[in-house]
């Protein structure tokens, strides 16, 4: 896997149609969640990106504390649809972890995940904080990292 790790301004035009085209496959079209992915926050996140063959394969956006939470966090995680099931989505949230730490320092993180990815975010230490709410139809939790 090819990692690259930074702003949205420092992409080129070709990898931010990529990322959209990517986040738009999976959470809008593959989830029929109809909803505004470009919420106005990609200039404010620096974005994880993994690359096989030259194709985007996984990708994640990470914020510094006081943008999305008071707290560090990370969202739009996402493995494209043929890459599940190789592991790439873990393999994605440690690179993503330990490249937040470095950027933004050793803090706690947290994230509004989709609740029925509980389990696989309790394998990076996040617990669940509150009760389950829905956000653009779907089931989240927020989850907190320590």
């Amino acid at each position: 896997m090819e990692w690259k790790w930074g702003r949205m301004a420092e992409c080129t035009v070709d990898e931010v149609y990529e990322i959209l085209s990517v986040r738009q496959e999976v959470f809008v079209v593959e989830q029929k969640c109809f909803y505004q992915d470009c919420d106005g926050a990609d200039a404010k996140a620096f974005h994880l990106r993994g690359y096989q063959e030259n194709k985007l394969v996984a990708y994640l956006r990470a914020f510094p504390a006081g943008v999305k939470f008071p707290e560090q966090s990370i969202g739009r995680v996402l493995t494209a649809p043929s890459h599940r099931g190789l592991g790439v989505g873990k393999v994605l949230m440690n690179e993503g972890l330990v490249r937040a730490e470095k950027e933004f320092g050793r803090a706690p993180i947290r994230i509004a995940a989709q609740a029925h990815l509980e389990k696989f975010y309790r394998e990076f230490s996040f617990a669940p904080e509150g009760k389950v709410f829905m956000e653009d139809g779907i089931p989240h939790l927020e989850m907190l990292r320590p």
